[in-house]
């Protein structure tokens, strides 16, 4: 970013060391898959999602990450409780648990939905949305990263092929 006629660079402030040792005790926000919900104008959107781990990383707080985004610490907890927000709320952990040290295995806080139950309008939202992750600079979310969710785009060409064969079987 450019200032002024001078034409100088603005460069944002460093976080002074106590930020920076409270940054330090919280791992950056994963990948995650966003939770699948109606469209709303005010509802928890997939950048909404985005943008509050985002803050919980920075902050450390489920309120103020909340209040950043413009919702409730109530409905923070709602979303992160529904069924199919198994990765959001994982996510969320994964923030507030802190990084592991070299060698130190990480216990799962949550266990992940059972994967092989998926219908298939889950694995079409998330061959749809993908994997989302907030990245940050200095303790700011300055962009989304998206990926494409391979193992469900898999995982939905082999349920076609087992149909394609039970229906050639019937056939012969």
């Amino acid at each position: 970013m450019w200032l002024g006629k001078a034409m100088k660079p603005c460069q944002a402030p460093a976080p002074s060391p106590a930020k920076r040792t409270l940054l330090s005790r919280r791992s950056r926000p994963p990948f995650f898959v966003p939770v699948k919900l109606r469209a709303r104008k005010d509802g928890w959107s997939a950048r909404v999602q985005c943008a509050f781990l985002a803050q919980l990383y920075a902050t450390g707080s489920v309120s103020a990450a909340a209040r950043s985004v413009g919702k409730s610490r109530e409905s923070a907890y709602r979303l992160k409780s529904r069924a199919g927000a198994e990765s959001f709320a994982s996510a969320w952990d994964r923030v507030l648990a802190g990084p592991t040290r070299p060698g130190e295995h990480r216990p799962r806080h949550r266990e992940i939905a059972d994967w092989r139950k998926v219908t298939l309008e889950q694995l079409e939202w998330r061959i749809e949305t993908g994997f989302w992750r907030p990245v940050l600079y200095r303790g700011k979310q300055i962009s989304i990263v998206r990926k494409p969710d391979n193992s469900a785009l898999f995982r939905l060409l082999r349920r076609i092929d087992a149909q394609a064969d039970k229906a050639e079987a019937r056939r012969s």
